[in-house]
């Protein structure tokens, strides 16, 4: 295994740049055969930095629950899947983690209405300044934090939308009940980065953490657009499918 250095005055910390490179590292599968992470001091040696430094990077890993130091042995993996969530034609959160989770979580963080505008606007073929009904949600599965989104509807045709969904606790039923019996995913833009610090609070991340960033519109079987999401999944919970 060859794994690429840190790199000094970059503007990112050490620590963070090793906790990355150890996350990949796990990703790959680079220490399955011992399910632990290289000692520290090995670690230090290969990125060149001192003991405190990798330390540091271990616990933020910790904090995320993707290690776990165990007294007289060392950095034990903690082994947790990935949730494989499917994008496809229909989209849907609930459906698309099935039986991989015991229990599936939503929560309603805030709700207001915004004029559209720029991108949004665009996306949901609106005129600019129209009002939508914007949401913020979080959803997890088995109590741990798999994505996080802000969600925006056309106010004059969903005008319950936030109240529908904090009942039901689902966009799709939320739709029904303003006569909306089905959608479609029309496009989804994917892109990996880090995650700011809003999202780390949220899913419950360490700094260096990665997200993919999901930009989405869904319409009606007609064609008109009925909901421009931006998503935000955990990287080291999740896998994106694409389903043609």
């Amino acid at each position: 295994m060859v794994m690429k250095t840190v790199e000094r005055q970059t503007g990112v910390a050490l620590w963070r740049q090793i906790a990355d490179r150890i996350r990949l590292a796990i990703s790959n599968g680079d220490y399955d055969a011992t399910g632990m992470v290289p000692p520290e001091t090995t670690l230090a040696a290969q990125f060149g930095v001192n003991r405190h430094t990798v330390r540091s990077a271990l616990a933020a890993l910790s904090e995320e629950g993707l290690v776990r130091a165990v007294q007289g042995r060392g950095t034990m993996i903690e082994r947790k899947e990935r949730v494989s969530y499917p994008i496809s034609r229909r989209t849907r959160f609930s459906q698309g983690l099935g039986r991989q989770v015991r229990e599936i979580g939503t929560e309603l963080l805030e709700h207001m209405q915004v004029p559209a505008s720029g991108d949004i606007a665009e996306a949901l073929g609106l005129a600019a300044g129209a009002p939508l009904i914007e949401l913020s949600t979080v959803s997890s599965g088995d109590g741990r934090p798999l994505s996080t989104a802000v969600s925006y509807y056309p106010a004059e045709r969903f005008p319950d939308m936030a109240e529908e969904y904090a009942r039901l606790g689902s966009v799709t039923k939320a739709f029904a009940a303003h006569g909306l019996a089905d959608y479609v995913r029309v496009s989804t833009e994917i892109v990996a980065r880090h995650a700011d610090a809003q999202e780390l609070v949220l899913l419950k991340l360490s700094p260096g953490a990665i997200v993919m960033e999901a930009q989405s519109v869904n319409a009606d079987l007609s064609g008109r657009p009925v909901e421009y999401a931006r998503t935000r999944f955990a990287a080291d919970r999740m896998k994106l499918k694409i389903e043609t």
